[in-house]
């Protein structure tokens, strides 16, 4: 929010290691890498020195290069590295940011850090139209901000039912325009300077709501979180089939007021009632959202025109961005020479020429001479399950997903279902059969069914439910074993222990690799239905706080301990440094602390109910986790005492 022109990849870059299309690899970090990769690619080198030259003797190019970079740009290549720099390793390195992968990959990047500030203060402030806050924004930019972020009243009016909202926002008008302004500072003296200074400079504005300067923390999240949600808060409410689309254009400052009535009169004449605006203020980046169908021909000629529409206007009437800071994709490929012109257009066909001559690397993205690319080979979003309908296929699910490195992440899990889905409705019997069988084992077994996913979602898609749906037909057929472990819990457990008490007695006796070798003999005689032996495979443990639970050393401190099932029967593998089971560490932990330590009742019984539901026998699980509930009730005396 914060980065501007000012703080972006191209200015804070340190080095990178780059890998060109022919396989070609430089550390532009090191000295000795820059001088191999001189002496073999000496044609490259020189070319690049040559586009850097020519640029620079072109004035007309030249000048128009550094006034399309006065705003944030990231329309086709990064033409100003031709302009900037005249070392040709330099001009390769910021060429490279924002190329989209088209001139190479990077494999890694190292950046000069900026400072974080300690003290940091938010307001909100609403003003009555898009005009006055604009005006305010060209205030307070010669004041010490450091972000201010735009949001019409169509973007307000997506978040105002949204659980810790201000209340005044859902009084709003469509009219209003609010400002979520930022300031930083390396102490409380400056920061409260700061402040004073931003609300002097708008002391002649009717501000008609504001949540005042704050540093408390609850109150800045909530106040980013408005900002943050508008977004998702689209995508959760579009229609199913439909796409949910951002673009991210810039309008000199000066022009900001205008540029956002004509786009929303943009709005208003091809019907994207939904579409809101918000942004960046302070570089004039605005963000605009909206949904789209591409099932009929129709639907694709709007969102045509529309494209178009838009094109025209920030490119040609206000000599803007098209594309601020997310890098041109396919999307905008088409109206790269609008913007830029013949000349910068063919500056730029000369540059993917020279770093990728045989078209390889992301064919048709930055560089595409079909005018209809963007409406042309649309991905479908069809209906696929009620549960994950809403997904906008954003991705920040992925970080948080335990299987995403062994098999897919939860976008790639609902990509493929909705995918296999399309070819069941379409009739692709046997494509519909093949992918049915990938999906088998890396959409559905490898799942961890965790939910984490459920955090990371801007709409809350939780594709643990999905997988846990589809695995209740797969696993109605051990129904009647699922119940008998449940009502028979102890027992089952002990069974366990066992096992892995007998193949850690096996392993000492008989060696790891035999007792390997015997386990996979096995499991080719029962087709694999019986466990692998894993030299990580833990030893059994049976866990005891009996001599512990009566511990009265601080009658007033005690803690409810429920330790899993995993742990109370499992301990560490043969070969671990510390061989205690997690539970004894946990018990230690507690006594040291001085605390008196309550366990369940039946705790041998007692289970969470995870290892049910995650195979979809919801109906077990929740007897599971009923009892578990009614166990941790009566240990903790009805609340009494934390679990």
């Amino acid at each position: 929010m914060c980065c501007g022109t000012a703080q972006n990849s191209y200015k804070t870059v340190d080095s990178m290691k780059i890998v060109l299309s022919d396989g070609t690899l430089v550390d532009t970090g090191d000295k000795a890498s820059i001088e191999r990769f001189k002496a073999d690619k000496p044609e490259f080198i020189e070319g690049l020195k040559h586009l850097a030259e020519t640029t620079k003797a072109n004035s007309e190019l030249a000048e128009k290069i550094a006034h399309k970079y006065r705003l944030k740009n990231t329309t086709g290549y990064a033409l100003n590295a031709l302009v900037d720099y005249s070392d040709p390793i330099e001009v390769l390195e910021h060429l490279m940011i924002g190329s989209e992968g088209t001139l190479g990959f990077i494999a890694d990047i190292t950046y000069n850090t900026v400072e974080e500030h300690k003290y940091k203060a938010s307001t909100l402030l609403v003003f009555s139209d898009i005009e006055t806050a604009s005006k305010a924004v060209a205030t307070i930019a010669k004041t010490p901000v450091a972000a201010v972020e735009m949001m019409d009243g169509r973007a307000l009016r997506s978040v105002a039912d949204k659980p810790g909202m201000p209340e005044f926002i859902q009084q709003l008008d469509l009219e209003a325009t609010a400002l979520l302004v930022e300031v930083h500072a390396s102490c409380q003296h400056t920061l409260d300077n700061h402040t004073d200074k931003v609300m002097a400079a708008l002391s002649e504005y009717t501000i008609v709501e504001s949540v005042p300067f704050t540093l408390d923390p609850a109150t800045v999240a909530t106040l980013w979180g408005i900002r943050k949600g508008m977004f998702p808060a689209v995508g959760a409410v579009r229609e199913v089939g439909t796409t949910v689309i951002i673009e991210d254009v810039a309008f000199p400052v000066e022009n900001l007021a205008a540029g956002v009535r004509d786009l929303q009169q943009l709005f208003d004449k091809y019907h994207y009632d939904e579409a809101i605006i918000f942004g960046h203020a302070l570089e004039g980046n605005l963000h605009f959202v909206f949904t789209q169908g591409f099932d009929s021909q129709d639907e694709i000629d709007r969102y045509g025109g529309f494209m178009d529409d838009v094109a025209e206007l920030v490119a040609v009437k206000y000599q803007g961005s098209l594309k601020a800071e997310h890098g041109t994709g396919r999307n905008m490929a088409p109206y790269v020479e609008l913007e830029w012109g013949q000349e910068g257009y063919a500056l730029m066909q000369q540059i993917k020429a020279l770093f990728d001559p045989e078209g390889l690397l992301n064919p048709g993205v930055i560089i595409n001479d079909n005018p209809h690319s963007h409406i042309e080979n649309l991905k479908p979003m069809p209906a696929a399950d009620d549960i994950v309908n809403r997904c906008i296929e954003c991705g920040f699910c992925e970080p948080v997903c335990p299987s995403r490195t062994l098999t897919l992440s939860p976008r790639q899990r609902i990509v493929l279902f909705r995918e296999l889905q399309r070819r069941k409705a379409a009739g692709e019997t046997v494509e519909a059969t093949e992918l049915e069988q990938v999906f088998e084992y890396q959409g559905i077994d490898t799942c961890a069914a965790t939910g984490l996913c459920a955090d990371r979602c801007p709409v809350g898609i939780n594709t643990g439910d999905l997988i846990k749906k589809l695995r209740e037909p797969k696993y109605r057929k051990f129904r009647p074993i699922a119940k008998w472990t449940a009502e028979h819990f102890a027992a089952t457990t002990a069974i366990a222990r066992f096992g892995l008490k007998s193949g850690a007695v096996a392993t000492n006796i008989l060696g790891q690799e035999r007792v390997v070798k015997a386990a996979e003999g096995i499991r080719k005689i029962t087709k694999n239905a019986t466990p692998a032996w894993l030299p990580e495979t833990p030893r059994g443990a049976k866990f005891d706080s009996r001599e512990r639970s009566n511990n009265t050393m601080t009658k007033d401190k005690k803690v409810v301990y429920l330790p899993s099932c995993a742990s109370r029967n499992m301990s560490t593998q043969s070969n671990a440094f510390d061989q205690r089971s997690l539970g004894e560490v946990t018990l230690s932990l507690i006594e040291k602390a001085g605390v008196s330590l309550i366990t369940p009742k039946s705790l041998s019984d007692q289970c969470c109910g995870m290892p049910y539901d995650s195979k979809g026998m919801t109906d077990i699980a929740k007897q599971k986790s009923e009892q578990l509930e009614l166990a941790l009730w009566d240990a903790s005396e009805h609340g009494k005492y934390l679990c």
